[in-house]
């Protein structure tokens, strides 16, 4: 529990039976960090902000299909602002994705990292984190900690886009092996 009363378990399945007051109380423990992550992948004020509001109109929508048991609440919250973030800066044209896999343009679920931490102790995370190679280290925590698009972080460290969506391929894989 924190200090304003429910926690944030108690405050979604309160919005999923239609609770707009809890639905404020999500707002208010949350909306700072997550217009953090939407300002990290649109870097835009303005568009972070629509991406704040679209997720909370989702969160109202969705929050039945929060579980708990799946993972933490502020993961499953990172995650739909995450996505929403993506949509506003997709709709934008910064990322056109060809939708063939065979190029790894398939969409990656930005809240996968989101998943695994929530599954595995920090600590185990740091340590699988810690043992995979530099690049990959580097491309995972680009794209699920500051949200950057495949086409961003290839521009970021000068790299092919395939190079960058392999480097980042391999690493999660690796992590799954690792965590498991």
């Amino acid at each position: 529990m924190d200090g304003g009363g429910q926690d944030l378990t108690g405050l979604l399945a309160a919005v999923a039976a239609g609770d707009r007051a809890a639905l404020r109380g999500v707002y208010d423990r949350q909306s700072v960090r997550l217009f953090g992550v939407a300002n990290a992948i649109l870097r835009d004020r303005d568009r972070a902000a629509d991406a704040l509001h679209d997720a909370f109109l989702n969160i109202a929508r969705r929050a039945e299909q929060f579980d708990p048991g799946r993972g933490a609440a502020e993961a499953w919250l990172g995650g739909i602002v995450r996505h929403a973030a993506l949509d506003i800066a997709r709709r934008q044209g910064r990322e056109i994705l060809t939708d063939d896999p065979a190029l790894g343009d398939a969409a990656v679920d930005a809240s996968a990292l989101d998943s695994v931490a929530a599954r595995a102790d920090g600590r185990r995370l740091r340590d699988c984190l810690l043992a995979l190679e530099e690049r990959n280290r580097h491309g995972i925590l680009l794209a699920f900690v500051h949200g950057l698009s495949h086409a961003q972080i290839a521009a970021r460290l000068d790299q092919p886009l395939g190079t960058v969506k392999a480097w980042i391929r391999r690493g999660l894989a690796q992590l799954r092996g690792c965590l498991a």
